[in-house]
């Protein structure tokens, strides 16, 4: 359940106007319509918005929470209405019922639906509607702005750069109604909701998943859930509002201005092999032998591969003789235990196997391959209250995590 976008406006409508007379006025609505949508949500949210005055109506403290996500929303539309219009062929876009907040959340859903999608049969299942109604809702938004938003190719229904700005900006909007309610559900001591956290392979052997298992057994109305892939691919998703935050290796202060990270722990790359592997035993590694061995490692331009090319080439080595390349940690695993094979990895990615005696770490120190692991957030994002608990968890796990990887 989230509270739907017309809603919303009047809500802001009546908690800067003082009363649903004057709100009805300026959004040229009856005021027995905003009375409706005011009910209705304090329906939906099961607590009181406004206390009624004979003076006009004041935001309760569960008002005072909904108004700092309404505005956020607001603030979403009116970006996307000077997007399209610096992207609109004539300069300019309709003043349509989009962008004023007063329409319902059917077409908005479909249209990034369809955005993500490319397929409306697909989108018509999701969202349990016929697909005409999915067609008709897109082609009522796109007459209404006046821009086209999608066009038919042999990959289905690809969005315009118009389509791809305004779908964007209806995600995050959509996003800040989702974190509404958990916001008021956490004034009633309740913390609920769904926390999507991109995970990168620095944390998501020990850190991540030790830290989602200490807070869903406190908090059980909370559910987590992760999603893989690139830095790149995460902070797109970030940047939609797909993902509260991105848990891994952090980019440089300067990778995006509208990102920002914060350090937990830095690790540096060790040279991994398995137990039974003929170097075990020696208390030093010889550069010569460095530069004979055969690895397994991630493929070129990673992040770990460049790092670990770059601390041979400053060692005078040539490029590492590459067998297998591979990013899959499950591959990984089974070369090294199977084989004489090396590889250079942070060692949080294989804590389990290194404390179980499984796999262990050549006496070969890269001090210059340190990376800073930590949260990345949107600079202009205001966390979940479930997306604060679990980055609460992971910042109180970091020492712990740390110091038993360098045991």
């Amino acid at each position: 359940m989230r509270p739907e976008l017309r809603h919303l406006r009047a809500f802001l409508a009546v908690a800067e106007q003082g009363s649903t007379n004057r709100a009805g006025a300026a959004l040229l609505r009856a005021q027995s319509a905003v009375s409706r949508s005011i009910h209705k949500l304090e329906h939906e949210l099961g607590v009181e918005l406004f206390e009624r005055r004979a003076r006009g109506m004041l935001l309760t403290e569960y008002g005072r929470a909904l108004i700092v996500r309404a505005r956020r929303v607001r603030a979403e539309m009116e970006r996307a209405r000077s997007e399209l219009t610096a992207l609109a062929d004539k300069g300019s876009v309709r003043n349509a019922p989009l962008f004023g907040m007063l329409i319902s959340d059917r077409p908005v859903r479909a249209l990034v639906a369809l955005a993500e999608q490319h397929h409306m049969p697909s989108v018509a299942r999701s969202l349990g509607v016929t697909q005409p109604a999915v067609s008709s809702a897109v082609r009522q938004v796109e007459a209404s702005i006046g821009v086209v938003l999608f066009e038919r190719t042999a990959r289905g229904m690809v969005p315009t750069r118009a389509g791809e700005a305004l779908a964007l900006r209806l995600k995050r909007a959509l996003a800040e109604t989702r974190h509404a309610v958990a916001d008021i559900a956490a004034l009633r001591g309740i913390t609920l909701g769904t926390v999507t956290v991109g995970a990168l392979p620095l944390a998501r052997t020990r850190l991540l998943p030790e830290s989602i298992s200490g807070v869903v057994g406190k908090y059980p109305g909370l559910r987590i859930a992760t999603m893989e892939g690139t830095f790149e691919a995460l902070a797109a998703s970030l940047r939609a509002g797909d993902l509260d935050f991105i848990l891994g290796a952090l980019r440089p202060s300067g990778f995006a201005s509208d990102l920002q990270g914060e350090p937990l722990v830095d690790e540096e790359l060790a040279i991994v092999a398995r137990c039974g592997h003929p170097w075990v035993e020696r208390k030093r590694i010889p550069h010569a032998d460095l530069a004979r061995a055969r690895w397994v490692l991630p493929r070129v331009n990673t992040p770990t591969r460049t790092l670990f090319e770059r601390a041979l080439t400053e060692r005078g080595l040539p490029p590492p003789d590459v067998v297998v390349e591979t990013s899959d940690l499950a591959v990984l695993r089974g070369v090294l235990l199977n084989s004489d094979l090396l590889t250079a990895i942070s060692p949080g990615q294989l804590s389990y196997e290194l404390a179980a005696g499984l796999l262990t770490m050549l006496p070969v120190p890269l001090p210059d391959t340190r990376r800073i692991i930590g949260i990345t957030r949107r600079t202009d994002s205001i966390a979940s209250p479930g997306a604060k608990v679990l980055m609460d968890e992971i910042a109180r796990r970091c020492p712990a995590a740390l110091a038993s990887i360098e045991r």
